[in-house]
């Protein structure tokens, strides 16, 4: 079985192979900005799919969507091959000391969204061809050395919300249009705004464009007490309306004037607020980001702190209400171990949702990502995790009509409270995106690794997935690694770590599998009990796992010895069943080139 989900594995990720060369030009990328041997030390030319490389997210047809190479220390330059990744929709690479042009060949990147390259040293002019990116909002290049004149063809692209030019050494006329921009700055350099001309270098702190003395008038003009007071939403849509804004910046769905507008126990928050919360969902905002969208972190009017969750490839056919329907069903679960929900957004392009933020972040992080300073995570802080997920889990399995499945269990997806209490987030999610899959019940949502093998070869999900990841979870507390992991196989190791873990196992070394970041300082017992429910949790059928009922007894001290001594009776025919089909056919006298041809059929 093992092997076999090993071919699966390897098969589905060979699925997720980037067309068109894009490994070879993150590989260009690598190699042109001088990484040295400790960065990117996981982007390998010769593995199957670059999706599984740090720094790169890809959507599920295995094209790259996102390179975030920020704040990295690189020094070199920037490759004309990176026009090959045209599926891109953000490309950050700030603070860096990147030096040289910037490449004609980045205006072939049609789906970006964002591009961010500032603070480097950068030189040379602004290529024209930035002019092909249609779908681009936010372009950063603030504090280079870029120089000449701001193209023409910049001023044109029919989305653009933030452009940060400053700190450069440009020269010459500001194309008007770009002084339509919401957001803009132009300052530190040698351009034709400020004090002697008519427009501003930089946009007011609303990210507005400069406000025409007629504006005032307008605002003036009534007289009236009620006018007053509502001069700066009449101003603003005064503005909206005669400086060509953008409408989808701050579109309000209906009813979101009164933002407090109950619906159950949730808020519904404006785009504009959630925008303002965020920084306008700046990258240095950004806490995590999955195949459900990004995270960003954001400071609400009152002060309360938020994660902002934005979905990225939600398309409902029921609109605003279907969303709401689904929120309101995951709104009512619960629990201490649940990420609550506290409200959401709605606009025709956008859906996000709110949750409160979590100071500790996820268990991935503390495991795997830790800064200089910050303490590992001990290990009675690893049995309350487990515990406390596995309570998480049972709620969704058993206490939740209807019953939700959380279908991506990993410990990124566990975040840690005030107090490194485990918290369950990004349940729902699944069945919030697939709301627009009307004819479709089969689409494969999670990580590789953690995904159960019944569910990545057939589509369909139960409780049992869901105990499958918890599994892969528990393993990852006991020794701090990934799920998948190719460097592994330097030591002629097995890549996956469910494979690794048991390979240790059977070979009594149960030392050689624990974190060691713990430095000994572990309970060696508890760890093995710890092994044994997550092997009972990744059995390859799921009717032989545990409910998540049973794993919360089987982590309080109840069942697990009876439940351990059966899986050891299955494992040990299994493998024995494993090996003589694995000798059979080994070369030797059975050897496939000594037996005789077998017609399977006739001609065609």
């Amino acid at each position: 079985m093992e092997l076999f989900l090993a071919i699966v594995i390897l098969a589905c990720l060979h699925s997720f192979a980037l067309p068109d060369g894009q490994g070879d030009a993150l590989f260009a990328l690598k190699n042109s900005l001088n990484a040295s041997n400790d960065q990117l030390a996981d982007w390998n030319q010769n593995q199957v799919s670059p999706c599984i490389w740090s720094k790169i997210t890809c959507d599920e047809k295995g094209n790259v969507i996102m390179v975030s190479l920020s704040n990295m220390g690189f020094s070199g330059t920037l490759t004309p091959r990176l026009g090959v990744l045209k599926n891109v929709n953000t490309l950050s690479l700030q603070g860096n000391g990147i030096t040289g042009k910037i490449p004609e060949a980045i205006g072939n990147l049609t789906s970006l969204t964002m591009l961010n390259l500032e603070n480097n040293r950068l030189s040379g002019e602004i290529p024209a061809s930035l002019g092909n990116l249609k779908k681009l909002q936010s372009l950063f290049l603030t504090q280079n050395n870029l120089t000449g004149t701001i193209p023409q063809s910049v001023s044109s692209l029919p989305n653009l919300m933030n452009l940060q030019l400053a700190s450069n050494g440009l020269t010459g006329q500001v194309p008007e249009q770009l002084f339509q921009v919401p957001k803009y700055n132009f300052t530190g350099n040698r351009l034709n705004c400020g004090l002697n001309f008519s427009h501003h270098c930089e946009s007011d702190s609303g990210g507005s464009p400069s406000k025409p003395k007629t504006g005032l008038v307008v605002g003036i003009a009534g007289g009236f007490l009620g006018i007053l007071l509502l001069g700066g939403s009449v101003l603003l849509f005064w503005r909206r309306r005669h400086k060509g804004y953008r409408r989808e910046i701050y579109v309000d769905v209906v009813g979101e004037v009164d933002r407090r507008i109950p619906f159950g126990q949730l808020r519904r928050f404006s785009w504009r607020e959630l925008q303002l919360a965020t920084d306008n969902f700046s990258e240095k905002n950004v806490l995590g980001q999955g195949g459900f969208g990004k995270v960003y972190k954001g400071v609400l009017n009152d002060g309360t702190k938020v994660a902002v969750k934005r979905l990225t490839d939600y398309e409902s056919p029921g609109g605003d209400a279907a969303f709401q329907r689904e929120v309101e069903m995951i709104s009512v679960a619960v629990h201490r171990n649940l990420l609550r929900l506290i409200g959401f957004c709605t606009t025709p392009t956008e859906r996000l949702l709110v949750y409160p933020y979590m100071q500790n972040l996820s268990v991935a992080y503390r495991l795997r990502e830790l800064k200089p300073g910050e303490s590992v995570l001990v290990w009675p802080t690893r049995k309350r995790v487990a515990l406390g997920t596995a309570r998480g889990l049972e709620y969704l399995h058993e206490h939740c009509n209807p019953k939700i499945i959380h279908r991506d269990v990993k410990a990124a997806n566990v975040l840690l409270d005030e107090d490194f209490e485990a918290v369950v987030g990004d349940f729902g999610l699944a069945k919030l995106v697939d709301v627009k899959k009307t004819n479709v019940t089969t689409q494969v949502r999670g990580t590789m690794g953690h995904i159960a093998p019944e569910y990545l070869s057939t589509g369909k999900s139960s409780e049992k997935t869901d105990v499958f990841g918890y599994g892969i979870m528990l393993l990852e507390l006991v020794t701090g690694q990934r799920a998948i992991d190719f460097s592994r196989l330097e030591e002629e190791d097995d890549v996956l770590l469910l494979d690794h873990v048991k390979k240790l196992q059977r070979e009594k070394r149960l030392d050689a599998i624990v974190d060691r970041n713990l430095n000994n300082n572990y309970d060696m017992d508890e760890v093995e009990m710890m092994m044994q429910v997550a092997l009972l949790c990744t059995q390859p059928s799921p009717e032989e796992r545990p409910a998540m009922s049973e794993v919360v007894r089987m982590l309080e001290g109840e069942g697990l010895a009876e439940r351990w001594e059966e899986w050891q009776h299955v494992e040990v025919n299994r493998r024995q069943e494993y090996e003589r089909l694995q000798r059979r056919f080994d070369w030797g006298e059975d050897s496939i080139f000594n037996q005789d041809a077998v017609e399977l059929s006739g001609g065609r």
